[in-house]
């Protein structure tokens, strides 16, 4: 039977019980997120020997790699809006087995031509949906009191693309063009076979009527749309512009070899998907406003330490690996807000409009940096306007979005008697 959750203001998160059951589901969604980015990050590996093999410009070389993060981030506003209506348990098998079959084209056929990549890698986009998905499924399983935590670990799921980045070329050297896919084509397959047969919905779960048109609008009046999508954008956005050009900065800047940088990318993105979940964990205690704040703190501080390209021992590798930190924690607090602000019925179209934001926020740096570098031979510019970006992402956080929710988030104890509190939470 589902009952309302009640604790006392004060309590500790963790003495929130939680069901074994919503734990299972938090595993099975972090593994179905990382299966399909693996899968949506296929192509962005290949790029260079694609630019090789095909003849490719470099502007085209970046729109191969550029489809799928499109296609992928757009889509999930309507997904993420679809498993509000039918929910996870539906869309998680529905959108892996989809996701299939872009895999085995682009493994087996659609890669003799740059028209035939475009087109695999416009469906491939279909796997970057699924952290549309995972949001609601995961936040409907938790207490408002766990959900940082919860949907920060599922959000680990997002080092999938590392997994793609640190296999994908070898397994072709080893073996052939079609190894990567057809392995990743399978392990989509058990998956959708797995969560088809174990996932579940959380009781209770409550399902809109309206139609889609409608919630979507609304879901676009909502205030905490607007705020989420803003952070995110700066938050995972960064995160994704350095996972997909710090190689090429630290080749460039510092004559790093191929490898040594790409070593230190994944480096990078490992300690950026960690701290994710730190970053819940930590929302789930001091309030998702305070993390976030000071995660932008450390971003506009190492963005500015690194535009004045120190010495990558030990000034300009401490710098960046405190930005993935903080990147990280950032994104996991971003999702702590809206899992804190968001009705609950609406929680996927929320996650499908500002993992929309995320996903683009990524797409655009890349090329200002490129651009800036060509202009001024430096990447000090692009590096100072990150800085400036974070400032103003951390003075829109301590103003608006502090405003926006005082009096609805839950305080960190202070020892005070404050009586019951009865929150909208549930649990089987």
């Amino acid at each position: 039977m589902v009952q309302p959750l009640k604790s006392k203001s004060g309590s500790s998160p963790s003495a929130v019980p939680v069901s074994g059951r919503a734990w299972l589901m938090l595993a099975l969604a972090t593994v179905g997120f990382a299966v399909n980015f693996w899968a949506w990050a296929l192509l962005s590996p290949l790029g260079p020997r694609f630019k090789d093999s095909l003849d490719l410009s470099s502007f085209q070389q970046s729109l191969l790699v550029a489809v799928p993060v499109v296609v992928g981030s757009l889509g999930r506003i309507p997904v993420g809006a679809l498993t509000d209506r039918f929910g996870g348990r539906v869309m998680f098998p529905i959108v892996s087995a989809a996701t299939i079959v872009p895999v085995l084209y682009l493994g087996l056929a659609g890669h003799s031509s740059l028209a035939a990549l475009l087109v695999g890698g416009f469906f491939l986009g279909i796997g970057g949906t699924a952290f549309a998905v995972g949001v609601p499924l995961v936040n409907a399983w938790f207490p408002p009191e766990r959900r940082g935590l919860a949907i920060g670990v599922f959000g680990a799921g997002m080092g999938g693309t590392a997994i793609s980045a640190l296999t994908t070329v070898k397994l072709v050297d080893a073996n052939s063009m079609s190894t990567p896919f057809l392995i990743t084509a399978a392990m989509l397959a058990v998956y959708a076979v797995a969560a088809a047969l174990l996932l579940r919905d959380a009781p209770g779960r409550i399902v809109p009527t309206e139609p889609l048109g409608r919630r979507l609008g609304a879901t676009l009046r909502l205030g905490v749309t607007w705020q989420a999508s803003a952070l995110y954008a700066v938050a995972f956005g960064g995160y994704v512009a350095f996972s997909v050009y710090l190689p090429t900065y630290l080749k460039t800047g510092y004559g790093l070899t191929q490898a040594d940088a790409a070593n230190r990318m994944a480096g990078f993105v490992l300690l950026a998907v960690a701290m994710r979940p730190m970053g819940g964990w930590l929302s789930d205690r001091l309030g998702p406003v305070r993390v976030l704040a000071g995660s932008l703190a450390v971003v506009v501080a190492g963005a500015v330490t690194q535009s004045f390209t120190p010495l990558l021992a030990p000034v300009g590798t401490i710098a960046f690996l405190a930005m993935a930190a903080a990147l990280g924690a950032g994104s996991g607090a971003t999702f702590a807000l809206v899992a804190l602000r968001t009705p609950a019925n609406q929680v996927g179209s929320v996650t499908g409009v500002v993992g929309a934001a995320g996903g683009l926020g990524g797409f655009l740096p890349p090329l200002v940096m490129g651009s800036l570098y060509g202009e001024y031979g430096t990447y000090a510019a692009g590096l100072a306007l990150l800085a400036v970006v974070a400032a103003v992402a951390l003075a829109f956080t301590v103003t608006a979005v502090r405003a926006a929710g005082e009096g609805g988030e839950r305080k960190p104890h202070t020892g005070g008697r404050r009586g019951h509190r009865t929150t909208a939470g549930t649990t089987a």
